[in-house]
């Protein structure tokens, strides 16, 4: 079987990253994800990404960061859904469900999955009004009335993008502040189509073939209401895809992996990077940065095994 210097997995902009940096080292680098892209596929514009002042579309930036990763030699293979990682000696063993792959390193950039509510209607209602991607369903509500579900950046940027198409947005948050930046706080306040929520939390997604209404609760008074929505848009955070590789790493309380600062996990040879890894910024810049470090990380680690 092949033996590949470095196997990524996850192509979102840790990954591909890591795949510009091995392959000018002259590492043989091979790159496993369903699609490349990663969360950048379902956003639809980026304004702080270094360079790009002008901001730039998700999928163009993806599609850059692929081109670069090829033009140095990695080689991408789509459709792959990793299900096991183990120990063949010194050699990684990735399983996935197109087949068997074998490499001295392994770098995990495996990204995260958005984190559900958790409350009645959620399970029943998804896609047909229950949604954790705007970009992806936004066009879906046009002159509709939605809600939106979440305090952080991408909830409130979400709730800006919505406006595109629906009439009325609700932002829900349990809080009476928001986590997010400051200026796109600034911008949901001026936007007229959104109206805040504050304090309250979702009981349950109601409807009989599609979602109808919510039910929500005031954290401070205990008091309950109906709100009428044609579709909630739920974004509360995500949780980190490291159930294959989790007896080989150490994790916080949250779940994320722990990393030095050389992207390093416990099991020698093996890297973490972007979205799984615990630190307190996850951005694309962030998570490029990520796959940089560990790409140098592992080419140390195989000169030194040499």
């Amino acid at each position: 079987m092949e033996v590949w210097d470095v196997i990524i997995v996850g192509a979102g902009p840790g990954g591909l990253a890591a795949g510009i940096y091995a392959g000018r080292s002259e590492l043989k680098t091979l790159i496993l994800d369903r699609m490349p892209g990663g969360q950048l596929l379902i956003t639809e514009e980026i304004e702080n990404y270094p360079g790009f002042y002008e901001s730039v579309s998700g999928f163009e930036l993806s599609e850059k960061f692929r081109k670069h990763a090829e033009k140095f030699g990695a080689k991408i293979e789509v459709g792959h859904t990793v299900n096991e990682v183990s120990l063949d000696g010194e050699l990684f063993l990735v399983k996935t469900d197109q087949g068997e792959f074998r490499g001295k390193t392994l770098i995990w950039a495996a990204g995260s999955n958005p984190r559900k509510l958790g409350v009645p209607g959620e399970v029943e209602f998804l896609g047909r009004g229950v949604s954790y991607c705007a970009v992806c369903d936004g066009a879906f509500f046009k002159d509709r009335v939605v809600a939106v579900v979440g305090g952080g950046d991408s909830a409130l940027e979400e709730s800006l993008y919505l406006t595109k198409f629906a009439k009325k947005v609700y932002l829900i948050h349990r809080r009476d502040k928001f986590r997010a930046v400051k200026v796109i706080q600034s911008r949901v306040k001026r936007n007229e189509k959104i109206e805040l929520l504050l304090n309250k939390v979702v009981l349950s997604i109601n409807g009989r073939d599609f979602v109808d209404s919510l039910t929500l609760k005031d954290v401070k008074t205990g008091e309950e209401m109906e709100l009428p929505v044609d579709g909630v848009f739920i974004f509360i955070g995500n949780e980190p895809n490291v159930s294959p590789i989790l007896h080989l790493v150490d994790t916080d309380p949250a779940g994320f992996i722990i990393t030095d600062e050389e992207m390093r996990t416990k099991t020698p040879g093996l890297f973490a990077v972007g979205d799984v890894r615990s630190k307190p910024l996850r951005q694309v810049v962030t998570a490029a940065s990520d796959g940089a470090v560990a790409a140098m990380s592992a080419t140390k680690f195989l000169e030194e095994k040499e």
